[in-house]
């Protein structure tokens, strides 16, 4: 039995829909950043880089969202998360998850984690203005040269999509009007519509309902 955590509004989006995709068992736990859950010394154990999210497995502990839906793919291969068999384009999935992880959620981070990067406020104050900027660069690329259509791999379905539709979610947050881009604001869509990625949503908000 696998073991997730995560916190409701994070990029661990991505992981838990792959878990469900994936048909895993597994059993999750909400970590309330709001309480700062995060900084416990029993979660600091789990990862000492204090974020989510956080996989438990039978042979130790993953974090970093590329990983775990690398993982998870590759454990449940029925579930055809990943092009397994076809070497060019499982690396253009993991180019695409990584672009996600490594440049999009950071230009994301900027306009709310500021003070990772900063002590100034000034110098704070002007990563969050810049951040509408940079967040719409970044899906001005996918729209034009990533989302091959329908899905991000073209016909296969793949955690690039879940992983693209839960750093989606933070554009209007962010200042960026989504239907400036026609085919993420379509993926978008049909992701949002798609019984699993309701049922996962339901799930995650049911559980932060009952800890309010």
């Amino acid at each position: 039995m696998l073991t997730f955590y995560y916190a409701t509004g994070t990029c661990a989006l991505a992981s838990h829909l792959a878990l469900e995709y994936a048909g895993a068992p597994y059993k999750a736990v909400r970590v309330d950043f709001s309480q700062q859950e995060q900084r416990s010394p029993d979660y600091l154990r789990l990862n000492p880089k204090g974020r989510v999210p956080v996989l438990l497995t039978d042979q130790g502990v993953l974090t970093e969202t590329p990983a775990l839906l690398q993982f998870i793919s590759q454990s449940f291969p029925d579930a055809k998360l990943m092009p397994l068999d076809d070497v060019f384009l499982l690396a253009r999935a993991n180019e695409f998850n990584s672009y996600l992880c490594s440049t999009v959620h950071v230009a994301h981070a900027h306009r709310v984690r500021g003070a990772r990067w900063a002590d100034d406020a000034q110098a704070i104050e002007a990563m969050k203005q810049k951040a509408p900027q940079n967040m719409g660069d970044c899906f001005e690329l996918i729209e034009r040269d990533m989302l091959r259509g329908p899905w991000v791999l073209g016909e296969h379905f793949s955690t690039c999509d879940m992983y693209l539709f839960t750093l989606a979610q933070w554009l209007k947050g962010d200042g960026v009007d989504i239907n400036r881009f026609p085919r993420v604001a379509d993926h978008f869509q049909r992701m949002a519509a798609d019984p699993v990625v309701v049922r996962v949503l339901a799930q995650q908000a049911a559980a932060q309902a009952a800890t309010a």
